[in-house]
């Protein structure tokens, strides 16, 4: 006698949909076009006009696995803000897209990185409800041209516009350059897991409630 296989069937990662989004966003200071696939290998195209922020935007997408494309014109003659600002929310926006409704996703997400001297935790929830804990402490004002109190100002913008819960803490660290790339590596390995789909529940909207 042959035994059935009554294992009830759902979606796996490898057959949920592809999950791509793209916003253009354009005002009298910027003009962003972002594009993500959420289930990429990690290639990304970054060419905002801030050299730092492109090497940024390459640690999401390289430690995300997240195929990423953002292209940016901003008011460089005036400084960086308007532009690392404005692909902070574009960012958000896409992301918020890509995710949809938030159905079978892990929803929540966590990592140390290390890099070097520097070691900086991350966790965050694709809860619907914005709010930042940043609790970064980064030494000098600049890490080339780039001024470092933009890296608040970018994870304020996307924190808003993806509805995502997010702290950040650093545990160590001298070096600004080294802070702040593995805040990024760590925000990229929180977001991979976070918008992983869970097998368990991939017809699921993760929460309690039903609804995020």
């Amino acid at each position: 006698m042959q035994l059935q296989d009554r294992t009830p069937s759902t979606h796996t990662p490898s057959t949920f949909p592809t999950r791509t989004a793209t916003v253009s966003r354009t005002t009298g200071e910027t003009d962003v076009q972002v594009t993500i696939n959420l289930d990429g290998t990690g290639e990304c195209d970054a060419k905002t006009g801030v050299p730092f922020l492109d090497h940024m935007l390459h640690q999401i997408a390289s430690h995300g696995l997240f195929d990423l494309t953002v292209h940016a014109k901003g008011d460089y003659e005036i400084d960086d803000h308007h532009t690392n600002e404005d692909v902070g929310i574009t960012l958000g926006m896409t992301l918020k897209q890509a995710l949809g409704d938030r159905k079978g996703i892990v929803r929540f997400g966590h990592f140390i990185a290390p890099l070097d001297e520097s070691l900086v935790q991350v966790a965050l929830d694709f809860s619907g409800r914005p709010h930042l804990s940043y609790g970064l402490d980064i030494p000098t004002q600049r890490v080339g041209t780039y001024d470092t109190q933009l890296v608040r100002e970018f994870f304020v913008a996307i924190v808003n516009h993806s509805q995502m819960t997010l702290h950040i803490r650093q545990l160590d660290g001298i070096n600004s350059h080294h802070i702040i790339e593995a805040t990024f590596k760590a925000f990229a390995r929180s977001m991979r897991m976070a918008t992983e789909i869970d097998p368990r529940r991939a017809s699921q909207i993760p929460s309690s409630k039903g609804v995020l």
